[in-house]
């Protein structure tokens, strides 16, 4: 889980402004610094340059260090984040935040039901959790009806004499 903190301290050469060298910035976020000159390069980042051209990454930067973070996790490209960040169009924002949005709630889904089986897998008594009749529930559940006459899964597989 990525955590953001912003409290600054300014370094001896910043002239006490509270900013941070790209070494210093990259090492918050545990990114190496050709990350952050690859997202200025795309336009996601705008560092300030110090007097002699170094870059200096202030509070701002922070903030969107961690967006752009926290919008890959969530499965959106670069160009995607680029996109976000220079409009203020809402309908453009919803034109690209909404299937991203749809995959997410499909993976949190998936990951719920696979969850819920290996859950009945752990609260079953049965010494074969594939003998247990809350396991065969939830497999049936998740596997649904395997023929015409809507037999549950788990007996449709049953072994045949």
């Amino acid at each position: 889980m990525l955590r953001l903190n912003v409290d600054m301290k300014s370094s001896e050469d910043d002239g006490g402004v509270g900013t941070l060298s790209i070494g210093e910035l990259a090492g918050r976020f545990g990114l190496a610094t050709h990350v952050l000159r690859h997202w200025e390069a795309m336009g996601l980042l705008h560092p300030d340059r110090d007097g002699g051209g170094r870059r200096r990454y202030g509070a701002n930067d922070l903030t969107h260090v961690a967006t752009i973070l926290i919008m890959k996790e969530a499965g959106l490209s670069l160009s995607s984040i680029r996109s976000l960040s220079t409009t203020v169009d809402r309908a453009t924002r919803r034109e690209i935040l909404h299937p991203v949005a749809e995959e997410l709630r499909s993976t949190i889904a998936a990951a719920q039901a696979a969850l819920d089986l290996i859950e009945g897998g752990l609260n079953c008594e049965y010494e074969n959790v594939t003998q247990c009749p809350n396991y065969r529930r939830l497999i049936a559940e998740r596997a649904g009806p395997r023929n015409p006459v809507e037999q549950p899964w788990s007996e449709a597989v049953a072994p045949t004499s």
